[in-house]
């Protein structure tokens, strides 16, 4: 029997079973490359506030050429929808020449390259020391009957789902709603200034079980596109946070009603609204509205009232009046007596505009706002 050295044995394997074993590389698929690509889109877009543009700045023209790309792929387009944060993969609308140019998707408006001029060399950026992602919420016990509560709290009409305004809304301790998803502000950490505007980094929980400490000017555009703002119990405005207890004294109660007049021009204006204020118990103030000028000489219906604690609520009440003056409605009511009056208390503004007002109110923050009547927002002034 002829004898086989060692050499000899590992140079006949015609098999490859002697061969140095090699650790297996990890399988990227060409979906998980496609989504990190788009996933740099989404953290400029994050970061800038704007969808990338065909500019002199190479990165943000390569992001620009990418992008182009995935909207001319139907099949791209579709596998990216559930990663589309922004609504990015839709064209914007055309405005402007400059858009046209800016929007380019066939490519007719590119420049000719020559490949022996340097242009277009990427400056130097900051970049985010990080970008927020959901992942599991560990903790999620601890909000899971915040979110019940809530859900009960809609079903029942105690809240409601309202048109979201402003990123002044975002405030801890308050709800929205995303893409049909129910979230929870549980923290707003340290304000900053980005692009001279304020902004703050969150710690938000979704009620499916995820969590994010995503910036606010990122949730604030998210709702924009497709949110709602749930509102807060309409029984006590205590903006979610306030404690109250024995020490704290009563001060009276803000109140917000609707009027049942037969009187034209009463019935035929849309959200009015009167706001008023009382020490005593509403139902109480309002048993003879049909009798008092000051309510239209008609019942009315309570929409909402507010219990306020440790304030001049009388001058909460003015601050509110001046702050829809603009709105006030112009009428003349006559008493029993055939004398003259003219209520300075109804107000013609959707009532989750009054909401939020009365809010601003109680945190101090109403003279930094004022009220757009004719576009019906709340802007800074």
């Amino acid at each position: 029997m002829a004898k086989f050295s060692l050499d000899d044995i590992l140079d006949n394997d015609p098999l490859g079973l002697l061969g140095e074993v090699k650790a297996k590389n990890p399988i990227v698929t060409a979906d998980d490359r496609l989504i990190a690509s788009f996933e740099e889109i989404n953290n400029f877009f994050e970061l800038k506030g704007k969808e990338p543009i065909k500019s002199d700045d190479m990165n943000e023209r390569k992001l620009y050429s990418r992008l182009k790309g995935i909207r001319l792929d139907f099949e791209k387009v579709e596998s990216l929808k559930s990663h589309d944060r922004f609504n990015l993969l839709i064209s914007k609308k055309i405005e402007s020449i400059e858009d046209i140019l800016n929007s380019d998707i066939l490519g007719v408006f590119e420049e000719e390259e020559d490949i022996f001029r340097l242009k277009h060399i990427s400056k130097v950026t900051t970049m985010p020391s990080y970008v927020a992602s959901r992942k599991s919420c560990k903790d999620f016990e601890k909000f899971e009957v915040l979110f019940t509560k809530c859900q009960a709290d809609l079903k029942a009409g105690r809240r409601k789902l309202i048109k979201y305004q402003n990123e002044w809304q975002i405030k801890k301790g308050y709800f929205f709603v995303l893409k049909g998803v129910l979230l929870y502000v549980a923290n707003v950490g340290e304000v900053f200034e980005s692009s001279g505007k304020k902004n703050a980094r969150l710690y938000v929980v979704f009620e499916n079980g995820t969590e994010s400490d995503m910036l606010l000017r990122s949730l604030s555009a998210e709702l924009y596109k497709d949110g709602k703002r749930v509102t807060e119990y309409d029984e006590r405005a205590l903006d979610g946070l306030y404690k109250i207890d024995e020490k704290d004294k009563k001060s009276g109660f803000i109140y917000v009603l609707k009027s049942k007049s037969s009187d034209d021009r009463v019935m035929s204006k849309n959200n009015l609204y009167k706001i008023g204020f009382s020490k005593d118990e509403v139902k109480e103030r309002i048993k003879n509205a049909k009798n008092e000028p000051t309510y239209l000489m008609a019942e009315v219906e309570v929409v909402a009232i507010y219990e306020c604690f440790n304030m001049n609520s009388q001058k909460l009440e003015q601050l509110l009046h001046k702050f829809f003056g603009e709105v006030c409605l112009n009428i003349e009511i006559f008493d029993k007596n055939r004398e003259k009056h003219r209520p300075r208390e109804w107000f013609i503004a959707p009532l989750d505009i009054i909401d939020e007002s009365i809010r601003l109110t109680i945190n101090g923050q109403i003279v930094n706002y004022k009220y757009d009547s004719k576009n019906e927002v709340i802007c800074e002034i």
